[in-house]
């Protein structure tokens, strides 16, 4: 969990003014709704797989709960993007953008642990 909470600290500094640009400049609701919802996902998404890891490395492995849980929440996931793309809640690619501010920070504090650091 420890990753979780560096991730989320340093993503919402490139986050919020990403969200305020992109109010100001690009589009005042679906774009800056979009990188939002994208962030939130990638976070919520980052909590998910960092319970399965823990629940793999304990004593009990791969049981058919944390399978199962894996599914729904990439079923929810889906879910939930293709009804907000769909009724145009959201632009996609503010989307993506949201989505990548997480996955740049994920891969950085990945390196700096795998580095040792």
């Amino acid at each position: 969990m420890e990753i979780l909470r560096r991730v989320i600290k340093r993503s919402i500094f490139i986050f919020l003014p990403a969200v305020v640009v992109s109010a100001i400049f690009i589009e005042p609701q679906r774009f800056p709704l979009g990188i939002i919802v994208g962030w939130l996902f990638g976070i919520i998404n980052l909590r998910s797989l960092t319970r399965n890891v823990q629940g793999l490395v304990g004593a009990e492995g791969a049981t058919m709960k944390l399978i199962i849980m894996n599914l729904v929440r990439l079923i929810g996931l889906s879910a939930g993007i293709i009804l907000l793309v769909y009724y145009r809640v959201i632009n996609v690619f503010g989307l993506l953008i949201g989505f990548t501010i997480v996955f740049v920070f994920i891969m950085i504090e990945g390196a700096k642990v795998g580095k040792g650091n």
